[in-house]
């Protein structure tokens, strides 16, 4: 099979790839490692109650000690959204002996574009100038101004719903009308702005619409929050609602699903890459497919994994810097309090989305303690529901009458810090385990340092300041980050860069050594800024496509 270009992988930047790369007229394949998805098709549990599931939602225990020990423990992960994830056991990876890490995938055609939480934010000059002020990693060839147009065309076709801030650690966007705070929420953003004018806390930025694109075949958001299931009605992004209608529209794009993706073909010669050789995991048959450009996109630590696979060292790695300085943001629950004073206001539906505070140290000054970073909040107010019942003693009338009515208000505040890219933070291809495909499995090597110790425990200190502030009453809050992965937000190993000795990617996600073959999912961040990095690739992935069609069409590659 010749085609002008091959897409490595179907989520969040795969689908976009995609879209773009047809879209200006080039005939693509698209490779997914799992199963089909179709939109609106094959979301088998998308409407469906607890009653209707063999364990009432909460899913068989017993099987998710034995075959899901990761995954089950993804606070999206439940009976409903089970088919969304990965098989641990079916899909092992190794970790180094101190590491920790909890590395949740979901390998479907749509990938984690199923099941991300949605959250989009713009990165600004300060994460961009992270690296080169304070000497950690290697500086971003770009800066904000480079991407800001990207950032507007995804925001405006995907679909973000926000408010305009004005603030220049979170530049504002393309935004839809924002979904509304609740009571307490609008009172502790008042409060805060009060006593702390530098800080704002506003509605998070998220890809659930508020308004509709008929012209697209997709509604606003229902108030459901049952987005991991799958949304017939397209009302959060995924490259089943978005992107992959836009590529199939253009006639140009062939989908290959359950087909593992085990090497690149190079040529020593030209110095390109010719192909990829994949599994058809149905068949177990090999096979090849060959373009005269590659994008992988197959998720940060599978595209790294395909390049350590794809040549003794790794190819494309003259710098030496391939599987390294990988990194996710270090996060941990900052404070929760009881909010008294709200009982007579409630909220009404479920809204996908909750709040966020952004940055606010170590801007223009430098006033963190210990650390040279950012952190930022992530959160909400929330009545307790029926559900309180699982942990509340009871019984008869009086506790069911209970339970009919909404709990006290409580606000959490989830802090992510910024996470520092190390060299000793790596993958590796593990030199004795294998996979069920008799591939190499990926181990990883991962622990947070002391700047991201410091950043959580200065955060703790101040959310239980603010919540206080607003007349809470706090009830916990830790500094301890979780497990790395925890954030879901895995990044690095194939590090853009200006030098070519040390970074295995230029401005334009292109490879130094590889004209023909661009990284543009997670794998390319040279930092983390500690807001999510998903609107950052889909941008940086619109912006790779153009330039590789660009070069392309003057002959450059």
């Amino acid at each position: 099979m010749d085609f002008d270009a091959i897409v490595v992988g179907s989520g969040i930047t795969g689908g976009w790839a995609a879209k773009e790369l047809t879209e200006a007229g080039l005939k693509v394949l698209m490779i997914e490692r799992g199963r089909e998805v179709r939109h609106q098709q094959d979301y088998s549990t998308e409407m469906k109650m607890p009653w209707d599931m063999p364990f009432r939602g909460a899913g068989d225990s017993d099987l998710y000690d034995r075959e899901y020990a990761v995954q089950r423990l993804n606070r999206h992960f439940t009976e409903f959204t089970q088919p969304n994830f990965v098989n641990d056991a079916q899909n092992p990876y190794q970790t180094g002996e101190d590491t920790r890490f909890t590395w949740f995938r979901s390998y479907q055609l749509g990938g984690r574009s199923l099941t991300w939480g949605r959250q989009a934010y713009r990165w600004s000059d300060y994460d961009f100038g992270a690296n080169a002020r304070d000497g950690h990693g290697t500086d971003w060839p770009i800066r904000y101004a480079d991407i800001a147009p990207w950032y507007d065309k995804v925001e405006s076709f995907i679909g973000v719903s926000g408010a305009k801030e004005g603030l220049k650690q979170l530049p504002d966007g393309q935004f839809q009308p924002p979904m509304a705070l609740n009571a307490v929420e609008t009172h502790v953003r008042a409060q805060i702005a009060k006593r702390w004018p530098e800080r704002c806390l506003t509605i998070g930025r998220t890809a659930n619409m508020t308004e509709g694109k008929p012209e697209e075949g997709r509604a606003p958001c229902q108030y459901r929050s049952l987005c991991a299931r799958g949304c017939s009605y397209g009302a959060y992004f995924s490259t089943q609602s978005s992107t992959l209608p836009a590529a199939m529209k253009t006639g140009n794009l062939t989908v290959i699903t359950d087909a593992v993706v085990e090497a690149l073909d190079y040529d020593p010669a030209t110095r390109r890459v010719t192909g990829v050789r994949y599994i058809d995991t149905k068949t177990g048959t090999r096979k090849t497919a060959r373009a005269r450009i590659v994008f992988l996109n197959a998720g940060a630590f599978n595209s790294v994994h395909i390049l350590l696979n794809s040549a003794p060292g790794g190819l494309a790695n003259s710098s030496g810097v391939l599987g390294t300085h990988i990194m996710d943001h270090a996060n941990t629950l900052s404070a929760a309090a009881l909010m008294p004073g709200f009982e007579t206001h409630t909220s009404f539906g479920n809204r996908p989305t909750g709040i966020v505070i952004p940055r606010y140290r170590n801007m223009d000054q430098m006033d963190g303690i210990g650390h040279t970073r950012g952190f930022s909040f992530q959160g909400g107010a929330l009545q307790s529901t029926w559900t309180q019942g699982n942990r509340m003693a009871g019984i008869g009338a009086e506790y069911k009458e209970k339970l009919r009515h909404p709990g006290p208000w409580r606000m959490v505040l989830v802090g992510f810090a910024d996470c520092v890219p190390r060299a000793t933070n790596r993958l590796t291809l593990d030199p004795a385990k294998t996979d069920a495909n008799g591939l190499p499995q990926l181990r990883i090597d991962f622990a947070f340092g002391k700047e991201e110790h410091a950043a959580l425990a200065q955060a703790k200190a101040e959310a239980a300041e603010m919540l206080t502030a607003a007349g809470g009453k706090v009830l916990m809050g830790f500094d301890q980050p979780g497990p790395g992965g925890t954030a879901i937000h895995e990044m690095g190993g194939a590090r853009m860069g200006h030098d070519p000795k040390t970074s295995v990617l230029n401005k334009w996600s292109q490879s130094h050594d590889i004209a023909n073959l661009f990284v543009t999912d997670g794998a390319q961040m040279s930092s983390t800024a500690c807001q999510n990095p998903s609107l950052t690739y889909m941008a940086l992935t619109a912006r790779a496509a153009h330039a590789a069609v660009g070069m392309l069409r003057e002959g450059r590659i």
